[in-house]
């Protein structure tokens, strides 16, 4: 996921992994006899995981979701060390990185990832995960996980235009005030569209604005294709510096990174964030664990944090949806002033799997035909 990162899928579901492991009782016969104290199997866990020491993330900026928030937190409740590997990684990267050290056991082989739903079912395939269900297994939805634990939505967030007010005037409202000439060499995308998971569903979501639909995803490659030929678009990775910088005063961005952008430039540059009218898309993105991971007890302790009660609300601090919200607010333990925080987001819509596979292959197979644009991270 990176810069670069319900109703939904498929699926069906499971039991939780939380039981007791029983130690063994002493002498019956005699009513001084007491059993010894139970230990859990969350107890095992954190010791397990403590021995290991570390766990390695990948591709988590710490402004994306609130994960700096939630990484100090597993830090200070756990006492392990984080080695952050690439922050600006994008979905793509992260299984290559997985790739690149199956047989590496050394700092730069990623535990976990957090990518793009789409890549969840192809690294399974791949043989790249390995299963765990976390003990809140039951409160993800069905559609967003996969039923052997492979792999599960963590949270979604809605497409959006972040817009440096200092720049722009006139703020667009829909794709399609995008290609008005006010906004010429003012476009950017976050990632590069042949690689990155939040690129790739950026086109995505302007087929839905342009003609087409969920199973059609063509019309958002000749949508951008008229946007790099109006020279509205901006041959650079957007990120919040350069929003605000001006380089790239709209950035197409998920919603949650652009109100925690607006959040930290505190008014200097003053943003505003708009939903667009049409072609509303959201994106789940999901965890995994390695199956070559050098802390595979880190990383499921690192798994049941996030899923926690604790972890879902971190996530939320930094605009997120959390896949477990509907629990989190059935049970009324989400702050209110969180709740009134989140934009709306009504008549999102969301892909399915396969539909996301057959658009992330036309889009990554034809953006250099089609579009013509060599998206590069700023020098």
């Amino acid at each position: 996921m990176a810069t670069n990162k319900s109703h939904l899928f498929k699926a069906s579901l499971a039991l939780t992994i939380v039981g007791l492991l029983l130690a063994a009782c002493g002498g019956a016969a005699t009513p001084a006899a007491t059993s010894a104290p139970a230990i859990s199997a969350m107890d095992k866990l954190v010791a397990d995981a403590k021995a290991e020491g570390t766990l390695t993330t990948i591709a988590l900026p710490h402004d994306w979701c609130n994960y700096g928030g939630a990484i100090e937190g597993f830090k200070a409740k756990y006492g392990l060390a984080v080695n952050e590997l690439n922050p600006d990684a994008g979905s793509g990267d992260e299984v290559e990185a997985i790739k690149a050290n199956k047989d590496n056991k050394g700092p730069q082989a990623p535990d976990v990832i957090d990518v793009g739903f789409a890549f969840g079912p192809s690294s399974k395939a791949e043989a790249l995960l390995q299963p765990y269900k976390v003990s809140t297994w039951d409160t993800i939805p069905n559609d967003v996980k996969d039923a052997d634990g492979y792999w599960y939505g963590d949270y979604y967030g809605v497409l959006s235009f972040m817009v440096n007010k200092d720049v722009v005037a006139n703020t667009p409202q829909d794709w399609s005030d995008l290609l008005k000439p006010e906004y010429a060499s003012g476009v950017g995308v976050s990632g590069d569209p042949r690689t990155s998971n939040q690129a790739i569903q950026t086109v995505y979501a302007s087929a839905l604005a342009n003609g087409g639909s969920l199973d059609d995803a063509q019309p958002g490659l000749d949508f951008f294709a008229d946007l790099n030929s109006a020279g509205n678009l901006v041959p650079l990775i957007a990120n919040n510096g350069l929003v605000a910088k001006g380089e790239v005063p709209i950035r197409i961005t998920w919603d949650y990174n652009a109100l925690a952008g607006a959040d930290s430039f505190a008014g200097n540059p003053p943003v505003e964030v708009v939903i667009p009218k049409t072609g509303r898309f959201g994106g789940v993105y999901v965890q995994a664990i390695s199956a070559y991971a050098p802390h595979p007890n880190a990383a499921k302790l690192w798994m049941e944090y996030l899923y926690s009660d604790e972890g879902q609300i971190e996530w939320m601090k930094g605009y997120c949806h959390p896949i477990r919200e509907a629990d989190l607010r059935a049970r009324g333990v989400v702050p209110q002033d969180l709740l009134s925080k989140l934009p709306d987001v009504s008549g999102a819509v969301f892909p399915t799997v396969d539909q996301l596979t057959a658009a992330k292959t036309l889009i990554t197979a034809n953006w250099d035909s089609v579009v013509g644009a060599d998206i590069k991270a700023a020098p």
